[in-house]
């Protein structure tokens, strides 16, 4: 989580948060919507031929829109495709870069 945290504490000015996203995001202060959005997105991650219609409900009754929706569907798909494509390789992550140009 270093350059995507690194990434959230720019964003969200909140390094509480971020902390806490670490160590276990269940447990973390999140507003409903968040929560709803990483339950979607954990069990689209671990177990994606268990998903069914009422986990897109969840998402719509805590306010997604199905555009909403789709995005998020399409960036959690995006990161696993990602991810396994740089594990499968053994490729090493570069150093992040903050907005100054220094290694973090």
């Amino acid at each position: 989580m270093l350059h995507h945290g690194e990434g959230l504490r720019r964003l969200t000015d909140n390094d509480n948060l971020v902390e806490q996203l670490k160590q276990d995001w269940r447990r973390a202060e999140l507003e409903e919507e968040d929560r709803a959005m990483l339950v979607y997105v954990e069990k689209l991650t671990r177990a994606p031929w268990e998903m069914i219609e009422s986990d897109v409900v969840s998402l719509r009754e805590v306010g997604f829109t199905d555009a909403a929706i789709l995005d998020i569907n399409q960036v959690a798909g995006y990161y696993a495709y990602v991810n396994r494509l740089a594990d499968g390789l053994g490729v090493d992550l570069e150093p992040y870069w903050d907005l100054n140009g220094d290694d973090i």
